[in-house]
């Protein structure tokens, strides 16, 4: 009889985590990016197309991020799609993608994984203890940023084969939005290493398919 019970408790807990994984699974929204062609802010050389869009706008940020906003935070999500219609593979390990400001100053990309832990994420706030003369404690505030979309949303892709498509977002930090431009260098064909010029797409005319 106690081995039944143990069966038992062993099912219900696997159900248990199944039922959680599901329910985490669905709390992520869905999100698929266009081709890199039918967005209006892109540019092709060398037959590869890539196209980049700044995530602003309440409907963009909610079909990529769910309730995460990062512009609340100084964060802008820079989506990068590239389309690649040569008949080369082509190295992304090697690419480097800047946000050039308005005013020509040309910002890095914050790796994802650090995201959550920009400047004011993170710290802690001090509250009076209830207990009077038990000076004061220390309360952690939970990081919005932190274990969400943010860095399921990167751009992770490090080869992109002929007649491929890969995307994800870029993070930077900046209050410009709209007049900016991305800034994209380092590209390769994966078999001959030449480096691909560089791509300059303006921003100012954001807008998704």
């Amino acid at each position: 009889m106690p081995v039944v019970n143990n069966r038992l408790t062993v099912l219900s807990i696997a159900l248990f985590v199944s039922t959680a994984a599901v329910r985490s699974a669905d709390k992520e929204p869905r999100f698929t990016a266009g081709s890199a062609s039918s967005y209006p802010t892109r540019q092709t050389a060398d037959k590869v197309t890539i196209a980049a869009v700044p995530y602003v706008t309440e409907e963009q940020v909610r079909l990529a991020f769910g309730k995460v906003d990062p512009n609340r935070y100084g964060i802008l999500p820079l989506l990068i799609v590239i389309q690649n219609d040569s008949a080369q593979a082509l190295r992304l390990d090697t690419m480097r993608v800047e946000y050039v400001t308005f005013d020509g100053r040309h910002l890095e990309a914050t790796p994802a994984k650090d995201v959550p832990y920009l400047a004011g994420a993170r710290e802690p706030r001090i509250t009076p203890a209830p207990i009077p003369g038990g000076g004061s404690r220390v309360k952690h505030v939970k990081n919005p940023l932190a274990n969400g979309p943010i860095d399921v949303r990167a751009f992770a892709a490090r080869m992109l084969p002929a007649g491929d498509q890969a995307s994800g977002f870029f993070y930077f930090q900046t209050v410009s939005r709209h007049s900016g431009k991305a800034y994209l260098t380092g590209i390769q064909e994966a078999g001959s290493g030449k480096e691909l010029f560089y791509f300059e797409i303006p921003l100012s005319n954001n807008g998704t398919p």
